[in-house]
């Protein structure tokens, strides 16, 4: 893809909404499935009916790489055809991971056959979802959050391969099959959009730390640009990466995702105390634009409980803030757009989603509950943004307009 192209945006939406999609092993060593848990593959026309007072027409699923490949190099695309006929019939434009912290039960990223297997799924994906829909945009984040999946299977045992000390070989072994496979789906479709998902964070030293502590920290905050730096490249060039590879930036960014490193300690996010340390959103937008010069889109943001409303309220003016400036963010999804559980317990729900399940009854997530409070911050929020976004939508290919947010 030529890079005037990355530059296009291709969503119908700027909000989005995502499912939670996970089917990984968790930290007992059970698979989860939280499109069964959550209702949504039950309930896929009224949720995506749910959608449209709140402008949302763009929407994050998962294809669910243990259930579709049981067998080596077999798929069964039946629920996934499921899901594309309900996104058609309701008028929704889907986005899918391939691998959302799930593998097949016999592979692992540690697995020398993991990115070869990886691979050839995204082939046959092209073909399976090229016979459904020939025509439409496919845009597909191959593997969601390496840097996450690295550190909760490579050092502290959360998931497969359940490693510790060994968060940087998963972490290759990750991006080997990043990069194997963003190379089978150009290859298989040229004009597919990549849309990377790595959490945005920022971390700092504790006030008046040593210099070499400072240094440290600093490298630790680096550290969150590894997975897309190996992807274009720029980083471990013997996976094969490219810069050609990088086309839409999708960021992670949750309600504690600044942090103090030692003595660990979350910066707050509304920033009450005015600590000098702390970084607004649209700064760090602006660092990753500067730093790759491909559009940014907000790929997964929620909160739970009562500030759910005033965090919506947050991110709207944030995202005002970061288009102002001339940095292209091109859309921001609502992660989850409908409750979920712990991964590990399955209890309690998180009470993060637009709207909650209700824990009262036998399936609660079958039953939707709406959070008022946070569907009128979400309108408000984005009334706020839609006086921010340029119309028509500039090309934008130097990031020199967000220079002024490095000063915030």
């Amino acid at each position: 893809m030529t890079s005037s192209a990355t530059h296009v945006n291709p969503f119908r939406t700027f909000w989005m909404g995502g499912y939670e999609c996970t089917d990984q092993l968790n930290a007992f060593g059970h698979r989860v499935d939280f499109l069964h848990v959550t209702g949504h593959l039950h309930r896929l026309d009224a949720d995506y009916q749910d959608l449209q007072p709140f402008n949302i027409g763009t929407v994050r699923e998962g294809i669910r790489w243990s259930q579709v490949e049981k067998t080596a190099y077999q798929y069964d695309w039946s629920t996934v055809r499921e899901m594309l006929a309900a996104g058609q019939r309701n008028g929704i434009q889907q986005i899918w991971d391939l691998c959302h912290f799930g593998y097949p039960d016999d592979l692992t990223p540690l697995h020398p056959m993991f990115a070869r297997r990886f691979a050839h799924l995204c082939r046959a994906f092209v073909e399976f979802y090229r016979s459904q829909r020939p025509d439409d945009v496919l845009i597909v984040t191959p593997i969601n959050e390496v840097s996450f999946m690295s550190w909760l299977g490579g050092d502290v045992r959360g998931t497969s391969p359940y490693c510790v000390g060994q968060g940087w070989e998963v972490k290759r072994g990750l991006m080997r099959a990043y990069i194997e496979g963003v190379a089978a789906l150009r290859e298989a479709d040229p004009g597919i959009r990549i849309l990377t998902t790595e959490p945005l964070i920022h971390i700092v030293a504790a006030p008046n730390a040593p210099r070499a502590h400072r240094q440290r920290v600093r490298e630790f905050d680096e550290n969150q640009f590894q997975a897309v730096d190996m992807l274009a490249g720029r980083l471990c060039p013997d996976l094969g990466g490219r810069e050609e590879y990088l086309d839409l930036l999708g960021f992670n960014y949750y309600y504690d995702n600044q942090w103090q490193l030692e003595p660990r300690q979350t910066l707050p996010w509304a920033n009450d105390f005015n600590d000098p340390r702390f970084r607004p959103l649209s700064f760090l937008l602006a660092r990753a634009w500067q730093r790759y010069h491909r559009p940014v889109v907000l790929t997964e943001t929620s909160h739970p409980g009562i500030d759910r409303p005033v965090w919506i309220d947050m991110i709207g003016r944030e995202c005002a803030a970061a288009l102002r400036a001339g940095v292209p963010v091109f859309g921001a999804c609502l992660y989850p757009i409908i409750d979920r559980p712990d991964w590990d317990h399955l209890t309690p729900w998180h009470r993060a989603g637009l709207w909650d399940a209700d824990t009262t009854a036998p399936e609660p997530g079958l039953t939707r509950v709406l959070d008022r409070a946070y569907a009128e911050a979400l309108l408000a929020a984005q009334e706020t943004v839609a006086a921010a976004i340029p119309t028509p939508h500039p090309v934008v290919t130097e990031p020199e307009a967000a220079l002024s947010l490095s000063l915030i």
